[in-house]
């Protein structure tokens, strides 16, 4: 694949063995039997996942990616899926069992995945890969940061998240002018909300789109009743909120209707 073709995929691919090791190696292996692998490219990262007691699956929408896999990973060929992942349909491959998901993420889409993850929970115990280092680190933050946001809340809601390892450009085909964070995220024992979920994800997002302003003025569209508005969380910016009282502020809501 030519590096215009690679830009034009919005992909960096690895080119640092002992890194495609390291990200393989964050898989825990508890609780699925199998992993999908997201972005696979010329296969640096799947050598080392093939080797795991997992069944591999990767996805891959690049053409010439994807002949390459087939010619030299022949034990994968009829798991490489040549489709797009944002509008692929998990159970095509997996049914209702459980999988990992496994990548060095596309910065472009790299968000994309983590929404799509998030609505396919149920299936998904455990995610790890490469990111934006800005992004992974935002994924990972807790309240009372700049850049904790909508990402950090609603990742939060479900899964465990650890931050493990920043990667530099040099290790890349083409190197990006940004460094790349490791993260893993482990879902939840209990992954399921004490609130109405859909309202959930409604007020965190309505709350971090005007993140400076107070919740007061950023929920007024919900028509809150005056005595919920008098409750002194509704002086606070969405960036001071846990995700506990995310959630306690949504069953609020939830209740004032």
């Amino acid at each position: 694949m030519t590096v215009k073709a690679k830009k034009f995929l919005g992909q960096h691919f690895l080119n640092d063995e002992s890194i495609a090791k390291q990200i393989a190696d964050t898989l825990s292996l508890k609780g699925y039997k199998q992993v999908l692998e997201i972005g696979p490219g010329m296969g640096v990262l799947t050598k080392y996942i093939i080797k795991k007691p997992v069944i591999t699956h990767v996805i891959e929408i690049d053409p010439e990616s994807v002949e390459y896999l087939q010619a030299n990973f022949l034990n994968l060929a009829t798991r490489i899926i040549k489709k797009d992942v944002l509008k692929y349909d998990f159970s095509e491959a997996f049914g209702s069992e459980s999988f990992a998901v496994i990548g060095n993420f596309p910065y472009n889409i790299s968000t994309q995945i983590v929404f799509k993850t998030l609505e396919n929970r149920h299936q998904i115990p455990e995610f790890s890969g490469m990111f934006q280092k800005e992004v992974a680190q935002r994924i990972c933050e807790k309240e009372g940061s700049k850049v904790y946001g909508i990402l950090s809340v609603l990742v939060q809601a479900f899964y465990e998240t650890e931050y493990l390892f920043t990667v530099p450009p040099s290790v890349f085909i083409p190197p990006p002018k940004v460094e790349s964070g490791v993260l893993r995220l482990t879902r939840k024992i209990d992954y399921s909300l004490p609130c109405d979920e859909k309202l959930f994800f409604k007020v965190v997002k309505s709350a971090f789109q005007q993140r400076r302003k107070t919740l007061r003025n950023s929920l007024k569209t919900y028509n809150l009743s005056d005595n919920l508005k008098a409750n002194t969380i509704f002086d606070k910016r969405p960036e001071q909120l846990s995700v506990k009282a995310f959630i306690e502020l949504t069953t609020a809501i939830e209740t004032d209707h």
